[in-house]
């Protein structure tokens, strides 16, 4: 199982585990609430007989737990082998789109695909890696996929990147946006585009273009079906392939980069 895959997982256990004995308790306290034969009292005894059990049993918590981790292990783990097994049907659209902003060599024989957004620790702490590569390594292009499923400032984020794109500034303005080092907000963005070189006034027109709408639905149907499941997903193989592309959900450092990219050959 991959490294990304088991972080994910870990990340989830601990919140989980605080809250299964409440959830259980819950559920309990539901079903009584469900049967009309039960009365407020008798829903009160039902709770406290549960509580009491799982305080003088933590060890069922655990067990619990256990076998949800596994699940979890089991769905996540199929998950990536369908997208890596159905991922040709999609090369074109993830290597081709002539809408995607590019880094790096745009003639690089290996192509590097990124979804991202920009409220996502992992995709910021990529950001000097995704730098590095583009500057450091010739046959390198990088293809970056806007894919904002943090909540409206994400949004926000990627239309302001994607109109600066429409005036050849979005490797600055995106650079700037993922390495902003503070909570964004709508005046933050559009003074980080500002200051890194582009319209303003010109992108809150082209911000809110079809164009626009049409290229973010687009990267959402794309991550859709090939059933991503968080950011950053990339995926990488040589720029003209048919089908040879190799699927690496989560953060990589750069040494894993460099490994992934010369795996390609």
């Amino acid at each position: 199982m991959s490294r990304f895959v088991k972080t994910i997982i870990s990340t989830a256990v601990a919140p989980a585990l605080f809250l299964t004995s409440s959830a259980i308790f819950a559920a309990t306290g539901a079903a009584a609430t469900d049967n009309t034969n039960v009365s407020p009292a008798e829903r009160a005894k039902i709770e406290s007989v549960v509580h009491s059990y799982l305080t003088q049993h933590p060890e069922v918590i655990v067990e619990v737990m256990q076998i949800l981790q596994k699940k979890q292990y089991e769905e996540a783990e199929k998950t990536v082998k369908q997208t890596q097994q159905s991922v040709g049907k999609y090369v074109d659209a993830l290597f081709h789109n002539s809408k995607d902003p590019v880094a790096g060599n745009p003639s690089g024989s290996i192509t590097v695909v990124e979804f991202f957004d920009y409220q996502c620790p992992h995709c910021v702490d990529m950001a000097p890696v995704m730098d590095s590569l583009a500057k450091n390594n010739p046959n390198v292009r990088i293809v970056y996929k806007e894919f904002p499923i943090r909540g409206p400032q994400s949004e926000f984020a990627s239309r302001v990147a994607l109109a600066a794109n429409l005036q050849g500034k979005y490797i600055p303005v995106h650079n700037a946006i993922l390495t902003a080092n503070q909570p964004l907000t709508n005046d933050l963005i559009l003074s980080l585009a500002k200051n890194a070189g582009a319209d303003v006034d010109k992108i809150k027109t082209d911000m809110n273009s079809k164009a626009i709408d049409d290229q973010i639905k687009a990267n959402t149907k794309l991550a859709q079906d090939l059933k991503l499941f968080g950011t950053p997903a990339f995926f990488i193989g040589k720029t003209n392939t048919k089908n040879a592309v190799t699927y690496v959900p989560g953060q990589m450092n750069q040494a894993q980069m460099d490994k992934a990219i010369s795996d390609v050959g």
